[in-house]
């Protein structure tokens, strides 16, 4: 079950949230499985605009026409792509979970051990996949994506283009 709110209530020392009437079956589902001992799991985030899937799409296209010029795979060419253009973010592991926690992410790098307080980690370079960028952010990978295709002699949109397809990301959200 997923919905917007912008209503947040205080009770009783507890936050309730009211869900929308138009999710009554999904809630009555989970009331049925909550009385047979299943266990919910709740999220709440801030929710964050969206990215055109026009601006998506065509980040595939051109991964797509990357691939077919180097003779290579355009998913391996996207983890490319985020090591050069993406967000990462370093974290330090233990040594026995650092193939664990490189599993979890999109990409992820070995920086080499470093001692913190008398105990010896991994320092790894980790990048978040670009379903959870920002718009800022989603531009940054998009444009460097567009420089290596203008260097392989691949053809882009126009920057008018390309401008519109970020605007129009900007206001999906509202």
């Amino acid at each position: 079950m997923k919905f917007d709110t912008t209503q947040v209530n205080f009770f009783n020392g507890c936050i309730t949230i009211p869900i929308p009437k138009y999710l009554g079956s999904a809630l009555q589902a989970l009331i049925a499985a909550v009385s047979k001992g299943k266990v919910l799991q709740v999220q709440i985030t801030i929710k964050r605009k969206q990215r055109s899937l026009d601006a998506n799409a065509y980040l595939w296209a051109l991964l797509g026409e990357m691939a077919r010029v180097l003779y290579t795979d355009k998913d391996e060419l996207y983890l490319q792509m985020l090591e050069r253009y993406g967000v990462f973010t370093h974290i330090i592991v233990k040594p026995q979970a650092v193939e664990k926690v490189k599993a979890e992410w999109k990409a992820a790098r070995e920086l080499g051990p470093v001692t913190i307080n008398g105990q010896t980690g991994i320092q790894l370079q980790c990048y978040f996949g670009s379903h959870t960028y920002d718009t800022r952010e989603f531009s940054c990978l998009l444009n460097g994506v567009i420089d290596e295709c203008k260097g392989l002699g691949i053809d882009t949109r126009s920057d008018a283009e390309l401008d519109s397809m970020l605007e129009e990301w900007g206001r999906k959200d509202g």
